[in-house]
C-alpha cells in the first residue's frame, strides 16, 4: 500500500469535496510559485482557448516543480484566477481531464477567484502553486 506523501483533512461528517480536498497536513521543504499563465516558455499563447490555457498553466507548473526536485504528487495548494466563470463552470469535464493529464490524481485544496482581468490580456487563468517536499 503507498503511504500518502501528506495527510488530506477530511473530516468523517463532511461530504467528501469532488476534484479538489478542502485541507492538507504536510511537512518538509516548501516550494512556493508565481501565478503561471497559459503561454509557453517562449512567454507565447498557443490558444485563446480556456481548456488549452489551462493545460499549458499546469504543464508550466509541473515544469517549475522539477526545478526543485518535485511533481504534481508534492502540489498541496492551488488558487486559481479566472476570467470568465461561465467558462470554468461549462466545461468542467474538460477541465477535469486536463487536469489529471497533467497533474495525475493529485486533488489539493484549491480556490477558484473570477477576477475581471489578469496582467497578460491574452490570458484567461493565472494558478499559484504550493508544493512541500518531504524531508
Amino acid at each position: 500500500m503507498t503511504v500518502p506523501l501528506h495527510q488530506i483533512l477530511q473530516p468523517a461528517d463532511w461530504v467528501p469535496a469532488r476534484g479538489y480536498s478542502n485541507g492538507v497536513v504536510a511537512r518538509g521543504r516548501t516550494v512556493f510559485l508565481g501565478g503561471q499563465i497559459g503561454w509557453n516558455s517562449s512567454q507565447i499563447f498557443e490558444t485563446d482557448d480556456f481548456i488549452g490555457q489551462v493545460r499549458q498553466a499546469l504543464e508550466n507548473i509541473v515544469t517549475l516543480l522539477k526545478e526543485a526536485g518535485a511533481g504534481p504528487e508534492h502540489v498541496v495548494r492551488l488558487t486559481w484566477f479566472i476570467t470568465d466563470k461561465q467558462a470554468y463552470a461549462t466545461r468542467l469535464r474538460e477541465l477535469g481531464e486536463a487536469y489529471r493529464s497533467v497533474m495525475g490524481r493529485n486533488f489539493p485544496p484549491m480556490s477558484v477567484v473570477q477576477v475581471t482581468a489578469l496582467i497578460e490580456d491574452e490570458a484567461k487563468v493565472e494558478i499559484e502553486a504550493t508544493a512541500v517536499l518531504p524531508d
